[in-house]
């Protein structure tokens, strides 16, 4: 709600929603966490994930809070997820956003239970409704619904090719591409029709060299992150990124080279 009314220009109704959104994070940390420890009520992955999610994570915790999470699904699952519909809904784009996508991959490449591996090759052709489907009464009863498709598919475009809406617009008018290496992944095709027309990513990456393809609708602009050591390793269509038309290096961030784009097609490749 704060941010809405920061974006309609109600500077009064931005004020109120951030004071109180203040006092519901005092009070919820109040209540579930547990400074000592760094857990929160419970000690699940879904209250970690929805604490860091939200932003209730005091900033003095959240470290702390992240490596518990870390901890739960690395070691006492090993590296398997143990959530349910509504931890499913903001768990593998929340380990990205923390800065764990390879936790995520772990997650998303299992084959056994419980995972998505697990279902094919049990034969699934559709999403389960429970994790363990074939381990249990088939009826339908008050614990049949404890996973969903949740955001896995968002999380292969979100992360692993990297197209996101910019928050700072609305309707996809400013684009993210920030695609994650992982694993042992060599490369990632994807595209997204937006109503302004299609986004794609596509990147190859070989020893020491990452390839990014990428298209923009027009009248649209995008931030688009390529993994480098230096701004001179990073070429568009075979000459300089920085002499490119349409193309705008802002900085380096984090390993990478970060640029704004416009409406258009391009062909980066970068030396890692």
């Amino acid at each position: 709600m704060e941010r809405l009314a920061k974006s309609m220009g109600h500077a009064e109704d931005e004020r109120d929603f951030a004071a109180l959104a203040e006092k519901l994070k005092t009070a919820f940390n109040r209540t579930f966490l547990d400074p000592q420890t760094h857990t929160y009520r419970g000690k699940t992955q879904c209250g970690y994930v929805l604490a860091l999610k939200f932003g209730l994570v005091p900033d003095d915790q959240r470290d702390a809070v992240i490596a518990n999470l870390v901890d739960d699904i690395m070691i006492k699952n090993h590296g398997h997820l143990s959530v349910g519909l509504i931890g499913m809904q903001w768990l593998m784009q929340t380990l990205t956003d923390i800065g764990r996508p390879d936790v995520a991959w772990t997650i998303a490449t299992q084959t056994t239970r419980p995972s998505w591996g697990y279902m094919l090759s049990k034969g699934a052709t559709t999403i389960w409704e429970r994790w363990d489907c074939d381990t249990r009464d088939p009826g339908m009863n008050s614990e049949a619904l404890l996973m969903q498709a949740g955001n896995m598919d968002a999380w292969l475009y979100q992360t692993l090719a990297g197209i996101r809406p910019d928050p700072e617009a609305q309707g996809f008018k400013k684009i993210i591409i920030k695609p994650e290496v992982v694993g042992d992944l060599t490369w990632v095709k994807a595209s997204y029709d937006s109503v302004h027309g299609r986004i794609s990513s596509e990147w190859h990456q070989s020893v020491g060299q990452f390839d990014l393809r990428v298209t923009i609708p027009a009248n649209t602009t995008a931030t688009v992150y390529l993994p480098t050591k230096d701004i001179k390793y990073v070429t568009e269509s075979g000459q300089p990124a920085v002499q490119s038309t349409g193309v705008k290096f802002l900085r380096m961030e984090n390993g990478a080279a970060v640029f704004e784009v416009a409406g258009g097609k391009y062909e980066f490749k970068s030396d890692k």
